[in-house]
């Protein structure tokens, strides 16, 4: 069976900065991907090249079959999460999965409602429909986020840092959010620093550096790695 995401040779660049540099790589469905790496090594602007929010230099990304050229392309097929939230702050809780549903999925108001209802049981957040963004903790938001992009229904879901603006105890709140998802073998792909994260959900980690792939394997080879590079990454994170 081919892989569901296939990259091939893909190069990115801003300005005079070569942000990732020939990467390649493939993952089959059902696999947790956990992408690490100091910042600026071209985490986030990869998983963006997968959904087409960046458009690569050369090189291609497919997704079943479907080569990415942009959002559009790949729509309905694969969720974000973004580390800011990115919501609607002029609609309610509800309103946030509704309305997406009512304009992309071209649901019925009333089984766009039902659907959101249930989604917001899923994270906990059944009880705060009628409330606004701002009025949530960030947890809480982040949590609102997923159930979002999980309304669309998609084979795929990135999490870019979902976690990194968050304190501990509201961090563990979506934490166990992603936990949940990952229980259903959701195709799933993680920008993250928390190696906690790393080691609890995905079975398979990269290592980016200066837009190449140092490390590709599992989080047990990755903490056993006799890369200079890697041991002194981990160091700083992992102690």
């Amino acid at each position: 069976m081919d892989p569901l995401i296939q990259v091939k040779n893909i190069s990115k660049s801003f300005g005079q900065t070569r942000v990732l540099d020939g990467i390649s790589l493939s993952i089959d469905k059902g696999e947790i991907l956990a992408i690490i790496g100091p910042s600026g090594s071209g985490k986030s602007t990869l998983i963006r090249c997968l959904n087409g929010l960046e458009k690569v230099d050369s090189g291609r990304v497919n997704i079943g079959g479907t080569l990415v050229e942009s959002t559009q392309s790949v729509a309905g097929r694969v969720g974000m999460v973004f580390q800011q939230f990115n919501l609607f702050p002029h609609y309610t809780v509800l309103n946030n999965i509704v309305r997406p549903l009512e304009t992309v999925k071209k649901l019925p108001a009333r089984e766009a409602r039902s659907k959101a209802r249930a989604l917001l049981e899923q994270v906990r957040l059944e009880d705060k429909e009628d409330q606004y963004p701002r009025s949530l903790s960030g947890g809480q938001q982040q949590r609102l986020a997923i159930a979002r992009a999980l309304s669309m229904t998609p084979d795929i879901m990135l999490f870019d840092e979902p976690t990194s603006s968050l304190d501990p105890e509201l961090a563990f709140e979506v934490f166990e959010t992603i936990r949940t998802i990952a229980s259903r073998h959701m195709t799933m792909i993680l920008v993250t620093h928390q190696m906690n994260m790393v080691k609890n959900f995905a079975n398979r980690v990269l290592f980016l550096e200066k837009g190449n792939i140092l490390f590709d394997g599992s989080f047990e080879s990755l903490m056993a790695s006799e890369n200079s590079r890697i041991q002194q990454f981990l160091k700083k994170i992992y102690p």
